[in-house]
């Protein structure tokens, strides 16, 4: 049963929610998963029932979700996504698979039509584009390294680590300082 009252817990930075992800997947850890599953078990609520779902059809979809996390929280890469973005996609599949069994085609999700840029938005992204060009440019050869490989790339930090022979946490603080720096260099041209 999903509490009601759950968003009367404090809600969790981002790094802890991932900690305690990390947590159940080490050690089997109780207290930790009891501890998501109150700050993900209303918003799961919620995000099925936005769907049309019952209520309790939703709860029903929340615990299945709650107990794929935990046998899954070993998959989880926090450097691949944020536990939220990982839980969710969990309860989104979930969903499909839950429509898909209703054998209702018009219930499944569907991605919105992709509209063609405007002249205007053409425009603003090529600036966009130059401005962060010029930014990457400001940073050290090493930060552009790890940026280039992690954006641009799309390689994991893991990823980068070995191929740039460096520890993992090495690539944590450069890709949060370049991060920073890019962020004053894209303020200071605003």
């Amino acid at each position: 049963m999903v509490k009601a009252d759950g968003d009367a817990f404090p809600v969790p930075p981002a790094q802890e929610l991932a900690r305690l992800v990390q947590a159940v997947a080490a050690r089997g850890d109780r207290e930790a998963f009891a501890a998501l599953f109150r700050h993900f078990g209303p918003r799961l609520k919620t995000f099925f029932m936005r769907g049309s779902m019952s209520s309790g059809l939703a709860e029903d979809l929340v615990q299945e979700t709650m107990l794929s996390v935990w046998r899954k929280a070993s998959y989880y890469d926090p450097a691949r996504a944020g536990a939220g973005t990982w839980v969710f996609t969990i309860a989104r599949n979930l969903r499909i698979d839950h429509l898909r069994r209703q054998r209702n085609p018009a219930d499944l999700p569907s991605d919105p039509p992709v509209m063609p840029p405007s002249l205007e938005e053409e425009l603003i992204g090529v600036e966009r584009e130059e401005r962060v060009r010029e930014a990457l440019a400001g940073l050290s050869a090493e930060q552009q390294a790890i940026i280039r490989l992690s954006y641009y790339s799309e390689k994991s930090q893991s990823e980068i680590a070995g191929e740039l022979g460096i520890p993992l946490g090495t690539v944590k603080s450069r890709t949060r300082l370049a991060m920073n720096r890019l962020r004053a260099l894209l303020e200071d041209e605003t």
